[in-house]
């Protein structure tokens, strides 16, 4: 016997098991069609060689096409509930691969590296308001992570593909750039869902690249980015001038950077905020 993918039935029939009744507020919304599942899965490009990290796995939808394809599966997910009824539905709905499931009951961004192995590839439908301090951390936390398809609202995957330049480019377009190149990855129809939610989703494929600069932290880097952003219509000498001490250093620091004081924090890649770190530490106040 194969995997058998969950249809809606079964997903109501698993969610009464444990008394389940989604909402929204938790951006409980599971994907109870196996044909979006199948793609989801093999645009992730999981192969028999990935340990892959699923984070809210929910009642199993893309658990079992992952576990299929995969070496193994990691599924974190935070609801004690749901945690305990996932091997069961693995046991009932992929025998032959059941074994290959490991379940985490916590919250994904409580975990550290450590307790999380060492995962090749990160594969999740995450909840909308927590999508991307989630993947920032799971990135920070797991060098081990080459790739990534995560499942979001569509405008955050908006945001986490945006380029610089562009009306969505913001903190989680530069911070996700320090990690991997991440670029939108299809959309997916709210009918697809159980419950069908009140917005759009989309894919958001990632690849791990090196960061811009061996010289200064991503802490560093980071702390530029924020600076930079906290206040999106002024330049780049007023918008800096907390972070660097004054506007008349900020303008000093960017120019060592080779960046005009009069651009805004919109405009750069992520490389640039790293020589902007690079000058600070090159320069202490």
């Amino acid at each position: 016997m194969g995997v058998r993918l969950l249809g809606p039935a079964d997903l109501r029939r698993l969610a009464d098991e444990v008394g389940l009744r989604p909402t929204k507020k938790l951006g409980q919304n599971f994907v109870h069609d196996p044909n979006t599942v199948r793609r989801i899965a093999a645009a992730a490009g999981v192969t028999g060689d990935d340990e892959v990290l699923e984070v809210g796995p929910g009642l199993g939808s893309l658990t079992l096409a992952l576990l299929e394809l995969s070496r193994g599966v990691t599924a974190v997910e935070v609801d004690p509930d749901l945690a305990g009824l996932l091997p069961r539905t693995a046991g009932e709905f992929a025998p032959e691969v059941a074994d290959r499931l490991r379940v985490v009951p916590a919250d994904a961004l409580q975990l550290s590296g450590a307790e999380l192995g060492a995962p090749t590839a990160l594969v999740a439908n995450l909840p909308y308001n927590v999508a991307v301090p989630i993947v920032l951390h799971l990135l920070a936390e797991l060098p081990s992570l080459r790739r990534g398809l995560v499942m979001v609202q569509s405008e955050v995957a908006d945001r986490m593909a945006a380029a610089p330049g562009s009306r969505t480019y913001g903190v989680p377009s530069a911070k996700a750039a320090w990690f991997a190149d991440v670029r939108r990855a299809g959309p997916v129809p709210r009918g697809v869902f159980w419950p069908a939610p009140n917005v759009d989703s989309g894919l958001v494929a990632l690849t791990r690249v090196d960061p811009p600069s061996a010289a200064v932290t991503r802490r560093q880097v980071f702390a530029v980015i924020d600076a930079a952003f906290a206040q999106r219509r002024k330049t780049l000498r007023a918008g800096l001038a907390g972070w660097a001490g004054s506007a008349a250093r900020a303008e000093q620091l960017l120019r060592a950077a080779g960046i005009d004081p009069s651009t805004r924090g919109e405009q750069l890649a992520v490389a640039d905020f790293a020589r902007i770190a690079e000058a600070a530490q090159h320069d202490p106040a």
